[in-house]
């Protein structure tokens, strides 16, 4: 992804936003409000490239907007679809050999633009903790203790100021009622599914839906306990009941975990296509939630006496907290 901008005269940056930026987009859109417009890429120019992943197919580019705060553009091919495939190989066909060593051969093709789809998100206004977000950097294993999540991680939580309205939008049907998969509305045990913003919902492969819980004293994987055994048995029935209803996929082939740490302080449940390597995915950050509920059969009080791990990229600065008190 890069950095864009409107062709207008430079203006102040924004000060950076304190806490985790979120993985969705609605914080965002949330900071321009009843702008209906497209953002105007014609208008923008790239400053510097983020990261380009060549395994995610993804760029993220950054650069200023023109407008208070930068703004940064995220550009995915989005997955192929058989249909695509078959017109691809049937009307355009033309090969330009790159390089051929005995039975294997390499080529370029260039499919026609309703071939080409590109799937672009922005985040605008973007701080400068949104650009950090992307940028690619060190990033260092955290195992923390009980001790040192009440110690330094709950009390770097609550001096933030994490915002998540986008949460409390979608919980009270200001936002995104239209695209609401499933909904148990117990205010105590229920939750509202959702699609990600990362999945376009035009093929399976990519699976990516998230469970809001409507309670609001979850904060994390760290405040479960045997009391929230029902709340997390309903997500993990009737969400996959909900998404074999909707989509024909069987709950065997979902991946349904939380991550520790999580992007924002909501208790969310992730749920995607077993065979899709979602971002956040890996053993240091995903909890699935079956093993979840199992070890908090086992002893209420499990994620109140385990260690934790987890990934902090060298910027943030939960890491220096940790670094200051020698846990790094």
């Amino acid at each position: 992804g890069g950095a864009v901008r409107p062709r207008s005269p430079r203006r102040p940056r924004a000060a950076m936003a304190d806490g985790p930026a979120p993985k969705r987009r609605r914080e965002e859109e949330e900071a321009a409000p009843g702008s209906g417009a497209p953002f105007p890429l014609s208008s923008v120019r790239l400053r510097r490239i983020l990261r380009d992943s060549a395994r995610e197919k993804a760029a993220f580019v950054t650069g200023p907007s023109g407008e208070p705060t930068d703004a940064v553009l995220i550009l995915e091919r989005t997955p192929f679809q058989e249909e695509e495939i078959e017109e691809l190989l049937r009307t355009h066909t033309k090969l330009q050999l790159q390089m051929r060593n005995d039975i294997y051969s390499t080529y370029r093709l260039y499919p026609p633009p309703e071939l080409s789809e590109i799937k672009a998100t922005v985040v605008y206004p973007a701080t400068e903790k949104h650009l950090q977000k992307y940028l690619r950097q060190e990033v260092h294993l955290i195992r923390e203790t009980w001790e040192d999540y009440k110690n330094i991680t709950l009390p770097f939580i609550q001096s933030q100021s994490f915002s998540i309205q986008w949460v409390y939008n979608i919980l009270e049907k200001k936002a995104e009622a239209d695209r609401i998969i499933h909904e148990n509305p117990d205010p105590h045990n229920g939750f509202v599914l959702v699609p990600d913003f990362k999945w376009n919902q035009n093929q399976l492969e990519d699976l990516y839906l998230i469970a809001l819980v409507h309670r609001r004293d979850v904060k994390s994987l760290r405040d479960l306990t045997a009391e929230h055994l029902p709340l997390l048995r309903n997500i993990l029935q009737e969400g996959k009941e909900a998404v074999t209803k909707r989509f024909g996929v069987p709950g065997s082939q979902l991946r349904i975990y939380l991550h520790y740490q999580p992007s924002y302080y909501h208790l969310h449940v992730h749920f995607t296509a077993l065979g899709y390597d979602a971002p956040g995915s890996s053993a240091e950050r995903a909890h699935l939630l079956e093993d979840v509920v199992d070890n908090l059969l086992l002893d209420a009080g499990y994620y109140q006496k385990r260690a934790l791990t987890f990934a902090l990229r060298a910027d943030e600065p939960l890491l220096k907290k940790f670094q200051e008190v020698g846990r790094v």
